[in-house]
């Protein structure tokens, strides 16, 4: 519990506590974008995968610290490309975590924002959803349903990703 004195945004100050605006900002626009465009039940890992990696694009994106007064609509395009299909996003993603963690360590130490961003990162990258086999080339004329054709399993960020992309299309 809470107590009158102990919030704080930057951690500034002896016992405060430390609120992760920056990440709770950009895991709610994640998540307003998901919802808006209807791609996936709010309860499924697949929106989960969407959110974490649209939520990790806003975080990483805000080079200038500026994350709490941002204009979603102005952000839309460089949100795009980044997620875009043909563009390293999961290079991008451990780049610029290192720059952010670096910096932290220069102003004292992680931040609860950096925290909740690997934390995130972590979960992509090591859960694997079983999902329909995007690079698989349908034979025979057949023609697959939502349901059919070949499945993997596939790093929770490769699913997130275009989803978190097609939700920017569609907002």
């Amino acid at each position: 519990m809470l107590h009158r004195g102990q919030e704080s945004t930057d951690g500034a100050g002896s016992g405060e506590l430390a609120v992760p605006m920056a990440w709770l900002y950009a895991e709610y626009i994640a998540d307003e974008l998901l919802r808006t465009g209807d791609l996936m039940p709010p309860t499924s890992f697949e929106f989960r995968a969407g959110r974490d990696a649209l939520a990790l694009t806003i975080f990483l994106s805000d080079t200038d610290g500026e994350l709490s007064g941002i204009r979603v609509v102005s952000q839309l395009e460089t949100w795009l490309s980044l997620t875009a299909y043909d563009q390293p996003w999961q290079n991008w993603v451990g780049e610029r975590m290192a720059v952010v963690t670096a910096e932290a360590l220069e102003a004292g130490g992680p931040s609860p924002d950096l925290d909740l961003a690997a934390a995130a990162w972590r979960w992509l990258e090591e859960t694997e959803l079983l999902a329909p086999d995007l690079d698989a080339v349908p034979g025979g004329g057949s023609v697959f349903g939502e349901d059919d054709g070949p499945k993997v399993w596939t790093p929770a960020w490769r699913l997130g990703l275009p989803l978190g992309h097609l939700a920017i299309h569609l907002f």
